[in-house]
């Protein structure tokens, strides 16, 4: 096994729908990420509790595979935490998320604790920090709840607008942590940023929410006049994560609205891509 490779164990979970889950692992003392980044996490099958427990027969014996399957991870988690939470889709034919949604407390994971990925608030060196917005679809929620819980961000921007899309209500998970988030952390500093919260559920009428995709919203301005500020290129941060076809359209209506990729600390728009 890698010397980067680290076994960390299964403390909790949270089921969101039947296809949307949580869940917290125990953080090694060593490990160290910037709020934003991701992780390859790890799983063996056959070691997960729940082929253990079930009754041997040859389907079940086919499903658990005994070797180890990694998969790319953001984390939810602050850089601060004392454990490492991670937020996962379960893709019914996928060879790692239809195992991961076996997880049991207790059951013991890999973890390769060299983070990966810049879509963290220390890339941007020009236009300096006043407005960040954060655009998610999904599971793209988890870093910015990651940024959203790093003290530094709420000192260096005036305002943050975080507009996380679902398509049902269900499957928008941590809406009551986001709606703490302004007092858990931002009463910790001087002058905090503002945050404005924007559900978007497209597939259900649902009051106090938007409901057409990201890039009609903001090519509408729907989005700028929800949150009350314009996309500017002298003033404007954009973070993207999520389902590839929002990120590619999301992008796209915002070149149209005059931002720019940011490329070498420079530039509005910074999506990640590690799908």
């Amino acid at each position: 096994m890698s010397d980067n490779i680290q076994t960390v164990t299964v403390l909790s979970k949270t089921t969101w729908t039947p296809n949307l889950f949580s869940f917290t692992v125990s953080r090694p003392d060593s490990f160290k990420f910037t709020a934003g980044q991701f992780v390859r996490l790890g799983v063996n099958p056959s070691q997960l509790k729940y082929y253990q427990q079930v009754e041997a027969s040859d389907e079940v014996s086919n499903t658990a595979l005994n070797e180890d399957i990694f998969r790319a991870y953001s984390i939810v988690s602050s850089p601060f935490d004392e454990v490492l939470e991670f937020f996962s889709i379960v893709i019914p034919d996928g060879a790692f998320t239809s195992q991961l949604q076996h997880l049991q407390v207790g059951d013991e994971l890999l973890l390769n604790t060299m983070p990966f990925g810049f879509l963290t608030l220390a890339r941007y060196q020009k236009p300096l920090p006043k407005d960040l917005w954060l655009l998610a679809t999904g599971t793209g929620l988890a870093p910015f709840l990651s940024m959203l819980q790093d003290l530094k961000t709420w000192e260096d921007y005036e305002h943050i607008v975080l507009a996380y899309s679902a398509r049902s209500t269900d499957e928008l998970a941590y809406v009551e942590q986001i709606e703490r988030l302004q007092e858990d952390f931002g009463t910790l500093v001087d002058n905090p940023a503002k945050l404005i919260f924007i559900p978007i559920v497209t597939r259900e009428s649902v009051d106090g929410a938007l409901s057409e995709r990201l890039p009609k919203l903001l090519l509408e301005g729907t989005l700028q006049a929800r949150a009350g500020i314009t996309l500017d290129v002298d003033t404007t941060h954009v973070m993207l994560c999520g389902n590839p076809d929002m990120v590619d359209d999301t992008k796209e209506a915002l070149k149209t609205l005059g931002l720019v990729m940011n490329r070498r600390g420079e530039g509005n728009i910074a999506v990640e891509n590690y799908w």
